[in-house]
């Protein structure tokens, strides 16, 4: 090879390394995953995920049960009565008053830190995992990865999937953590870019744990704050905070159910 030869070599291999990377292309079956982490790797390292959230890249397997609950959402297609009927909602307003009534001063403080009465938060803990009582099966990394490579709504969860693998990175979670089958996490089911921005160490034990009870509340008294939630001001449908309760569930049942739910244990 001639010392031109060489050089033009050398020259392109450095454009080419040079050259951003494009982006993962996403997929609606299986048999791409495997490439497509690779991709992603690239764009979640820019992203600034490290060694640790890497790994837990690297190891995700593609979660089918997860993309059968993203196509079989029936739920949501209810009507108020028949969505509140299903999800119990006389229960949970019935264990929401006795857990208020348990931790008066809990509630109370969160609401003078954060505006947020205590019905809303305790309503949406008991519809998410009944108190804690079920926060998932699935693994929290593998689902949320399997959702961005996923073609339906890979914009969508593409900042959760980069925000679990954060949450790897801080501690917070590891590859094996379970949560619901779209990735959702810990007592409130948050989903993992919105667990890594709006998480509060509400118990002071240097971590945030969505996990711990106090942690995950106090998490979910801040996100709903910091969406914009008025204290002192009405939360159901065609009252301001109504607003926020939105940006927790875009489901309209859920949102009406929440605001007609946290009244009841409000009383």
């Amino acid at each position: 090879m001639s010392f031109r030869t060489i050089a033009t070599a050398i020259t392109a291999a450095t454009l080419l390394c040079a050259a951003p990377a494009l982006a993962a292309t996403c997929g609606n079956t299986s048999s791409g995953f495997e490439n497509w982490k690779s991709s992603f790797a690239q764009e979640a390292q820019r992203a600034g995920v490290g060694q640790r959230g890497l790994q837990a890249l690297a190891e995700a397997r593609y979660a089918s049960k997860t993309i059968a609950a993203d196509r079989n959402q029936k739920s949501f297609k209810y009507s108020l009565e028949k969505f509140m009927q299903v999800r119990g909602a006389n229960t949970i307003v019935a264990q929401g008053r006795k857990r208020k009534a348990k931790s008066p001063g809990f509630y109370d403080a969160l609401e003078r830190q954060y505006g947020v009465p205590a019905g809303v938060i305790i309503a949406i803990h008991g519809m998410e995992t009944g108190f804690g009582g079920f926060m998932g099966d699935s693994s929290v990394v593998s689902a949320i990865v399997t959702l961005t490579y996923d073609c339906r709504r890979s914009d969508f969860f593409k900042p959760h999937a980069i925000g679990a693998l954060k949450l790897v990175d801080q501690g917070s979670i590891t590859g094996a953590t379970k949560g619901a089958k779209h990735g959702e996490l810990g007592h409130t089911q948050f989903l993992p870019g919105n667990a890594l921005k709006y998480g509060v160490d509400g118990n002071g034990d240097g971590r945030v744990d969505f996990y711990n009870l106090t942690d995950a509340l106090t998490s979910t008294a801040n996100f709903l704050r910091q969406k914009g939630w008025k204290p002192g001001q009405g939360y159901q449908e065609g009252q301001p905070n109504f607003r926020v309760i939105q940006e927790w569930n875009a489901a309209g049942v859920y949102q009406k159910a929440i605001a007609i739910m946290g009244a009841r244990i409000d009383g």
